[in-house]
């Protein structure tokens, strides 16, 4: 606690820990991504896109965690790349559903060993037992937090 009582014990707060551990992570996937001239978002959009083709901007947006406006430059710079390809007109509606191209699954492919690098060490030390339960709480963390859930 702070001295006047108030605020939140960094040392034993779950909370900053977690986010703290997310953004080590974070830049330990920047960090190996960069000489692959990727950042974490532009691997997270490929990534979505390999497992789910035709994803729109938006979707892609709330799965990769930033802005619709932040997604829509980046799939601009990937289509002009040649990493996706999004057709001219919309098939229905407005949305333009995104693929991976040859190229970006070529691109995604090195990119996924380097991050899995990243995963292996950040799980080092671990038995296979604590991953599995820290898979579990923060699973439960998650739904917890979505469903408004208030710990009754």
């Amino acid at each position: 606690m702070s001295q006047d009582g108030a605020g939140v014990d960094l040392e034993t707060s779950l909370g900053y820990l977690l986010k703290e551990a997310s953004s080590v992570l974070r830049a330990a996937m920047e960090e190996v991504l960069r000489p692959l001239g990727m950042t974490v978002t532009h691997y997270a959009c490929l990534e979505l896109l390999a497992q789910r083709p035709g994803l729109s901007n938006s979707e892609l947006a709330r799965g990769a965690f930033v802005t619709r406006q932040s997604m829509n430059v980046l799939l601009q710079a990937l289509e002009r790349d040649g990493y996706v390809s999004r057709p001219t007109e919309a098939p229905v509606g407005k949305v333009l559903p995104t693929r991976l191209t040859p190229r970006g699954r070529r691109s995604l492919e090195k990119a996924t060993v380097a991050v899995r690098s990243v995963e292996v060490r950040m799980l080092a030390g671990m038995t296979e037992a604590e991953q599995s339960g820290a898979f579990r709480i923060l699973q439960k963390m998650i739904h917890s937090l979505r469903e408004g859930n208030d710990g009754a």
